[in-house]
């Protein structure tokens, strides 16, 4: 949604001088109330007649330098897990932050196995017999 022109805020502002009241000035602009009793405010209490600047959203904790370290880092060891990618490069995120940032980054990592598969895990069903049948 844009903010209203700069040039109707001067106009509800002027009304407003002319000495109308709120409702007034809604109905002759087709604004709400509440938003022409807001420009008056900020006017009054702020000394400001543009729209308030929007905020593009938190700033990310990791600054581009650290971002930069997080990617050199997972090149050389992309079997890190999230706790020692943390531990090793002192990030002082939580793991669903740097989870956060790596996805954003577009950083995968893949799990190397630890150890070779278990010799003791077998098939379930023999093979040829299903279950629940008679013979």
């Amino acid at each position: 949604m844009e903010a209203y022109s700069f040039d109707l805020r001067q106009r509800v502002l002027a009304a407003y001088d002319e000495g109308k009241k709120t409702g007034q000035v809604a109905k002759q602009f087709k604004v709400c109330k509440a938003w022409a009793r807001r420009v008056k405010q900020r006017r009054r209490e702020l000394g400001i007649t543009t729209p308030l600047p929007r905020n593009a959203g938190r700033k990310p904790k990791l600054d581009p330098a650290a971002r930069a370290r997080l990617r050199e880092f997972i090149e050389a060891h992309p079997d890190a897990t999230l706790e020692e990618i943390r531990r090793e490069l002192k990030l002082e995120v939580s793991i669903g932050c740097l989870w956060t940032t790596l996805d954003r980054m577009g950083l995968r990592f893949k799990k190397s196995p630890s150890a070779p598969a278990s010799s003791r895990i077998a098939r379930t069903r023999a093979s040829g017999v299903r279950r629940g049948t008679r013979s």
